[in-house]
């Protein structure tokens, strides 16, 4: 690998000295939050996407799948673009493709039509995400400015996640489905404009060449993997085509991290691994992805089916926790100087942990005043782990490869949330369906659809006789609240697991890490921008 540093080929230096690099976080976070907001808010468009374009069920899941799936497998191949083209030029690219993608999702007429939408906004969504980070990385030269700024652009990420659902109520309720994406095109087009102004390009001036090879190992066996894990997530894992999916994803993937070892420009530097700054890290965000995961599955549905809100009103209920996590973000720069990285990640985590066993406790009436503190608590743990987590990743690899480095960060998230919704949400079903205790009276096609889900439990109830279908639905919500007691237990559990094995996999990483390149900067580059 070579081992030559970055230089900011038309104005990062510029940006340091006239403060225009706050201005470069500010339109990173806008396209990040864009993002996230995309990511939530598509579920509550489907219903009326439905009955307008009549997919079936096949072509409905693959409405819904298809984004992750092109995100995950193009995450490592994005980045490794971005630091050899230029940062700004692939993330310009990329919020350029996400706006005209939006605008071909919203006035979709077919369901092919929408599908292949959704992937072309996965290709551009996989071009913007290591390439902000990157470009707030590479602004931000001061190691403690940078911890506030990542964990600010953290924090913004964070919380758009829970806008989805309000952007989309505040949408569905007024206008057709397709405004849930027609939405994104203008503010697209603002970060466009202002990223051509502002934000300076950022590249590798000696790259190497891409490994061709390396690119189809990548993206096939992250597709595969993904496509394993969100299936038997959904259809359970005796699907033949989990294991055929699984199997074929994980073989391409031991060819590629093999080859990996023998490049001298790989897609992945896997000695980045044995620095426990960067390996540490990204643990700790696998575990939290992987818990938190199944908590946003079971409160969506606690507050929509169990309490009965609406999507709106569920978007407001469990808003403060993110809004929390954006107010946070800056505190996680400041605690690092005090009590050290481990500590920090490690406090993150403990609050995780005990205020997802504590949401776990709710019950089908548990009044909301009981449940916002630890909504708020839970929201402040995720980002003082995310925050110091994404920091240390970035600052762990040379910023010829903070590209790269940012595609593994956002990957292994990908796969955490994807298997905890794989493994703890199956647990979640399983567990409702061995709680559920069902009055007599029903015929089985209604008990059946009854121990589908919490959602078909309730649904069942509502076509019963009143009496009856009462106990239906006290029973699905009971038994389904129950299930959750045991789920976020173990979600809280592998947290404060997490928490300590932070403290030791990060106990000898520094307060301060600065750039790890041991060459001086080269003499200037012209790179377009």
């Amino acid at each position: 690998m070579t081992t030559t540093t970055e230089h900011d080929t038309t104005g990062g230096a510029a940006a340091e000295r006239d403060g225009r690099r706050w201005a470069v976080l500010a339109i990173c976070a806008v396209a990040s939050a864009l993002l996230g907001i995309d990511t939530s808010v598509l579920n509550y468009a489907v219903p009326s996407l439905s009955a307008q374009l009549a997919p079936s069920a096949t072509q409905l899941l693959w409405i819904v799948d298809v984004y992750g799936f092109v995100l995950g497998g193009l995450l490592i191949v994005a980045g490794n673009v971005g630091d050899r083209v230029g940062r700004k030029k692939l993330l310009l690219l990329g919020v350029a493709g996400f706006g005209a993608a939006s605008a071909i999702s919203a006035y979709a007429n077919s369901p092919a039509t929408l599908i292949a939408a959704r992937a072309l906004l996965g290709l551009a969504g996989a071009t913007i995400m290591p390439s902000t980070l990157s470009l707030v990385r590479a602004s931000f030269t001061d190691p403690r400015e940078r911890t506030t700024a990542v964990g600010i652009s953290g924090g913004a990420a964070a919380a758009s996640f829970a806008l989805g659902p309000v952007v989309g109520g505040l949408l569905l309720d007024h206008f057709w489905w397709g405004s849930v994406f027609l939405v994104n095109v203008p503010v697209m087009a603002l970060v466009l404009v202002a990223g051509a102004l502002i934000l300076p390009e950022t590249r590798n001036p000696r790259p190497g060449r891409l490994d061709w090879v390396s690119v189809p190992l990548s993206v096939l066996g992250m597709f595969g993997v993904i496509y394993a894990v969100k299936t038997a997530a959904r259809d359970g894992a005796a699907e033949p085509s989990v294991w055929i999916a699984a199997g074929l994803g994980a073989a391409l993937l031991a060819v590629f991290l093999h080859r990996q070892t023998v490049l001298s420009e790989p897609l992945i530097d896997l000695r980045l691994f044995r620095k426990a700054a960067f390996s540490g890290a990204i643990s700790a965000n696998v575990v939290t992805m992987f818990a938190a995961s199944v908590l946003s599955l079971g409160f969506s549905l606690y507050f929509q089916v169990v309490r009965g809100w609406s999507p709106l009103t569920a978007g407001l209920a469990v808003l403060p926790g993110p809004l929390a996590a954006a107010l946070t973000a800056p505190a996680a720069g400041a605690l690092i100087p005090r009590i050290g990285r481990a500590r920090t990640v490690a406090a993150g985590l403990f609050l995780m942990g005990i205020s997802t066993a504590g949401l776990g406790m709710s019950t089908p009436h548990t009044a909301y005043w009981q449940l916002l503190p630890v909504v708020v608590v839970n929201g402040a743990g995720l980002m003082l782990t995310f925050a110091v987590t994404a920091d240390t990743i970035l600052a762990s690899a040379p910023s010829t490869r903070t590209g790269a480095a940012a595609a593994i960060s956002e990957t292994a998230m990908e796969l955490g949330g994807a298997l905890g919704i794989a493994i703890l949400g199956s647990l979640l079903s399983a567990s409702y369906r061995s709680d559920l205790r069902l009055p007599a009276g029903l015929t089985p096609r209604q008990a059946g659809a009854a121990h589908e889900s919490v959602s078909g439990g309730v649904e069942t109830a509502r076509h019963l006789p009143r009496a009856l279908g009462g106990q239906v639905a006290d029973a699905a919500r009971q038994a389904f609240t129950d299930s959750l007691h045991t789920t976020t237990l173990i979600g809280g559990a592998l947290m404060l697991l997490g928490a300590v094995a932070a403290l030791i996999t990060l106990r000898d990483v520094p307060a301060v890490l600065n750039d790890p390149d041991p060459e001086p900067l080269p003499a200037p580059v012209t790179a377009a921008g």
